[in-house]
């Protein structure tokens, strides 16, 4: 009877650990993009802009961020520019939100065609007792996003005049 209490109070003990974990695995904030999903075609640059929003009741602490292209990986590839991140506020009080540009895309000329995924991840501590210490910033939110590469202009009149030059020899 007693290892079975033992047990119980440990598999009790266990449970209340893991729900504070739970707890503190929900996004601390919330990163909404204006739009998802965006195209455009070699030389572009497509702006994201976001709203981000802390959803605790402490003041959160936004040190950085880390923004991925996720596929395909091909050559040349796109990049992400998180400078206009920079100009976020370095912290949000309890339940305040900022809205402003958050990266931009940029698609080299010769991208190949196609969707890719990404992600954009702010990182920093939402307790200020964390602040001066140099260890690796708690995940505070992420958000996910698609940008496709359509054809250049230059692209679909290449392909119109040869589809045209066909026509005319079949004729």
């Amino acid at each position: 009877m007693r290892r079975k209490n033992l047990l119980a109070l440990s598999l009790a003990t266990a449970s209340l650990l893991l729900v504070g974990t739970a707890a503190r695995a929900d996004s601390i904030l919330t990163i909404s993009l204006a739009a998802p999903y965006q195209s455009g075609g070699g030389g572009d640059q497509l702006a994201f802009d976001a709203t981000v929003t802390n959803n605790t009741d402490l003041t959160v602490y936004l040190n950085g961020d880390g923004p991925n292209i996720i596929s395909p990986v091909t050559s040349p590839a796109l990049s992400v520019d998180d400078s206009p991140y920079y100009s976020y506020p370095l912290s949000l009080n309890p339940y305040q939100s900022y809205t402003g540009l958050l990266f931009n895309i940029d698609i080299p000329d010769g991208a190949l065609i196609g969707l890719y995924t990404g992600s954009f991840v702010i990182t920093g501590e939402a307790d200020a007792a964390d602040v001066p210490n140099s260890g690796a910033a708690d995940q505070l939110g992420a958000v996910s996003f698609d940008v496709a590469v359509t054809p250049e202009p230059s692209n679909w009149l290449l392909l119109g005049s040869g589809l045209a030059a066909l026509a005319l020899t079949k004729a």
